[in-house]
């Protein structure tokens, strides 16, 4: 049952120990534990955590309104963007949730916390019995994968009714860590395969396929781009040195990283680390890149949110991430994804670019009673308020050949998320104008549809501990060249006096496709059930969900993102 509580003092009452019904923050919440993680037991009573409180923001209508004016290019607020400062006094928290939840948090001895810029996040030390006190229901465990640890609940958590009004979600308590990782084909059953003949793909064929020039190089002292990876592994400066010696010949570029953000870690490379460093600092050449390492320095923390906390609160940051992380959008609370897509908001109206990988599941598949089968989206790639990109393969592995789907790249519709205003007219010509689409049951018409570009995702060669590697796939292999594309956009657009691209997507569906390369043959992954026999959506003139609008053709898109 509830305390008697007077309404006037809201914090002081919370001092009290008599019980109170909990709410639950993330009632939606996945618990369960991800194949590959093993419980080690409980976590003693005297051991840290380090918890992150999602602060209630104001204004964030206000902010999607502004984010609106920002990217379209009919408004005369285009390009107009925000600084973080600007951000901060539009989103920050109310005095009073400040005091509530601080004052919350200081009756139970928590007085290690720190915040952001934005003062939308409090991240708090404290031991794993206050833990379980302030979170009613919470019971934290070790999990072991191998020589990683991580510390979660495997319970659902709840919160004092007076505290569920000023916080959205606390980090560090659920979400185990996911990420699309890069996959070599060149073993097989842990053997490997002989390299027989075939082209490969390398910076060389990537600029000739996308039309790049060895003039086609970054020169503008302000253009950034960024990776974020948030697995315990790292790219090697040695590698990327390699790797520039092998296939950079051809054109202008820079061997080395500009900046660690994090700590790079020692042993052996990763693939996915060495893929996105590699390919983004190939296309978007001679750019200034960052790398954002962050395999998590506590067990309880959340690699991808503590990347968020870092965006909201460096003032300067670069203007294109691309990162390769996604999870089963059934496995997210919608409340924790709510609050996700207000942080994307806060970089786009700061003219970030932000682009995800879309998955290499194709539509993904969910069994939902016996016999019957669902689609399964994924996020952040379903999230509206990023630029999601799919993959293709060359129709001819041999040659240089125009492009089809990829079966691999993820892509369908949200279940959460509804379908945004800039892509309305293009989904829906596509709903009406196939002729075989799985069935109804299987998706949700009115939801975000993705992916809304692709590029090459399948055959790369990647050094990594100074070996090339070859037949390296995945959308985690497209997304950093699409990416690398856009810094090489932003780049020419400095150089006349224009703002950078910021959210990229209202702006490339009223380009309605006219400067990329149309994917119109193939189909990707589905359930393997009889209804749609392991096939999902198939590609299609103009947008599918498959390969969105396309690939890149860069001198078009070059000229039709510098009109305005």
């Amino acid at each position: 049952m509830y305390c008697c509580f007077s309404s006037r003092f809201p914090v002081l009452t919370l001092l009290g120990s008599c019980p109170v019904r909990s709410v639950f923050l993330e009632s939606d919440q996945d618990t369960s534990v991800p194949e590959g993680w093993t419980q080690a037991g409980r976590v003693a009573a005297s051991d840290r955590v380090q918890l992150t409180f999602a602060l209630k923001q104001q204004n964030v209508d206000r902010l999607r309104e502004l984010l609106d004016r920002v990217s379209d290019s009919g408004s005369p607020q285009y390009g107009k963007f925000l600084s973080l400062e600007e951000v901060s006094w539009l989103v920050r928290p109310s005095e009073l949730t400040h005091k509530v939840v601080s004052g919350w948090l200081q009756s139970h001895g928590v007085g290690a916390c720190r915040t952001i810029q934005t003062r939308d996040f409090l991240q708090c030390d404290m031991t794993v019995r206050v833990a379980e006190t302030l979170l009613p229901g919470s019971e934290f465990h070790r999990y072991v994968r191998g020589s990683r640890s991580l510390v979660r609940s495997p319970a659902l958590y709840g919160v004092h009714p007076e505290l569920a009004q000023h916080l959205d979600f606390v980090g560090g308590v659920h979400r185990f860590p996911s990420e699309a990782e890069a996959v070599s084909r060149a073993w097989a059953d842990g053997k490997q395969r002989e390299a027989g003949f075939h082209l490969g793909v390398t910076p060389p064929v990537l600029r000739q396929r996308y039309n790049l020039t060895a003039k086609d190089v970054g020169s503008a002292q302000n253009n950034s781009q960024a990776v974020a990876q948030f697995l315990e592994q790292f790219y090697h400066p040695a590698d990327l040195a390699e790797f520039m010696m092998l296939f950079g010949g051809g054109f202008q570029h820079h061997s080395t990283v500009d900046r660690v953000v994090g700590t790079q870690g020692g042993g052996k490379a990763g693939l996915e680390a060495s893929l996105d460093i590699e390919y983004i600092m190939s296309t978007g050449a001679n750019i200034s890149t960052w790398v954002f390492t962050n395999p998590g320095r506590h067990e309880s923390q959340e690699p991808f949110l503590q990347w968020l906390l870092l965006l909201s609160n460096l003032t300067a940051v670069p203007w294109v991430h691309t990162i390769s992380y996604g999870d089963d959008e059934d496995s997210l609370d919608p409340s924790y994804m709510e609050r996700i897509n207000v942080e994307f908001m806060k970089a786009g109206v700061r003219g970030i670019t932000l682009l995800f990988a879309s998955g290499d599941s194709g539509a993904g598949c969910k069994q939902v009673s016996k016999g019957s089968n669902v689609f399964r989206p994924s996020f952040p790639a379903s999230s509206p308020y990023v630029t999601t990109v799919g993959g293709t393969s060359f129709k001819n592995p041999f040659k240089v050949t125009y492009e089809v789907t990829d079966y691999i790249s993820g892509g369908g519709f949200s279940n959460v998320f509804k379908m945004p205003d800039y892509q309305v007219k293009a989904v829906n010509s596509y709903l009406q104008g196939m002729k075989a689409l799985p069935p109804k049951t299987y998706y949700n018409t009115s939801g975000r549809a993705y992916p809304d570009l692709a590029a090459l995702s399948d055959n790369y060669w990647v050094v990594t501990n100074r070996v090339p590697i070859p037949w390296v796939s995945g959308t985690s292999a497209s997304t950093p060249v699409f990416g690398g594309i856009l810094s090489l956009i932003n780049d020419q657009r400095f150089l006349k006096g224009q703002p950078a691209l910021g959210f990229l997507n209202p702006r490339l569906y009223q380009l309605q496709g006219s400067a990329l390369f149309d994917v119109t043959e193939g189909c990707h992954l589905g359930c393997l059930d009889e209804q749609v026999q392991g096939k999902g959506f198939c590609a299609a003139p103009a947008w599918d969900p498959v390969t969105g609008w396309g690939t890149p053709n860069y001198p078009a898109l070059l000229a039709a993102l510098l009109d305005k």
